[in-house]
């Protein structure tokens, strides 16, 4: 007998995107929301279901946890099972990480959310290529020092239209980032790794389309000397002209953490 209730699920998960051409689905290509549908219609034989993220990764962007939301019109009797047999199925470089009933209310796409991103990246040298899906090495030297002076500029409420790919009149600019800083990584390692790298973390309710990558593209270009700490600060001013146009590499950028708010 057909069930016209809906249960609702949010499901937290992990993933390389190394090979994905990011979250959306697009015809004729690999994608991510392609892989995790395509898993459910096998595990759940047919029964009628939809999924929606919280916020769709570019192609080649990571994610240590991201989020979306499962609708059912049938409950899910034991989560711990329907988890195992969910990664059992999945491709091995996506793994979900919990699986939690919410309400009818909940709202995974307009509720109040923070995200949490990182950046990795290392300098100076030509690394071991199996570096190359998590983090970006740029050749020459940086001025990392610097670097985390003009990192501090990003936080707090700024005018973030030069760091929008493709922006608009009619797009919100204003914005407010809660941390933005450059730190020493010592929170993802392997021993392929160079000897020092370094994470740029970000973490703020609303980024637009490449804002991280264009942050951490200026970044680069103050730490080679083709900007100054003046430039980042006219660069967060309404009506500046100062070219930010550098979005820096896919692949160095993880979507770290979604925390929902009440």
């Amino acid at each position: 007998m057909f069930e016209n209730k809906r249960y609702y699920y949010l499901v937290k998960c992990q993933y390389l995107g190394y090979r994905f051409h990011g979250w959306q689905k697009q015809p004729n290509l690999k994608t991510l929301h392609l892989m995790i549908d395509k898993t459910l219609r096998y595990i759940l034989e047919g029964k009628k279901f939809k999924t929606l993220t919280a916020g769709r990764t570019d192609a080649m962007v990571s994610a240590n946890e991201a989020a979306f939301e499962l609708f059912l019109y049938h409950k899910i009797e034991d989560l711990d099972t329907f988890l195992e047999l969910f990664n059992f199925n999945l491709p091995q470089d996506i793994r979900v990480l919990s699986l939690t009933e919410v309400s009818s209310d909940f709202n995974i796409i307009q509720g109040s959310k923070v995200k949490e991103y990182l950046y990795i990246f290392a300098f100076g040298g030509k690394f071991h290529p199996f570096c190359a899906p998590i983090m970006t090495t740029i050749l020459t030297d940086l001025d990392i020092e610097l670097m985390k002076e003009g990192a501090k500029l990003f936080q707090g409420s700024h005018y973030f239209k030069s760091y929008c790919f493709k922006p608009t009149d009619k797009g919100v600019y204003d914005r407010e980032i809660d941390v933005c800083e450059i730190v020493e990584n010592t929170q993802l390692t392997a021993n392929f790794f160079p000897e020092k790298s370094y994470i740029l973390r970000v973490k703020g309710k609303g980024f637009m389309r490449n804002q991280i990558r264009l942050m951490m593209g200026a970044l680069i270009n103050l730490g080679k000397g083709e900007l100054t700490l003046s430039d980042i600060e006219a660069s967060l001013l309404p009506n500046n002209n100062i070219a930010i146009d550098y979005i820096a590499p896919a692949s160095g950028l993880i979507l770290n953490k979604v925390d929902f708010q009440e």
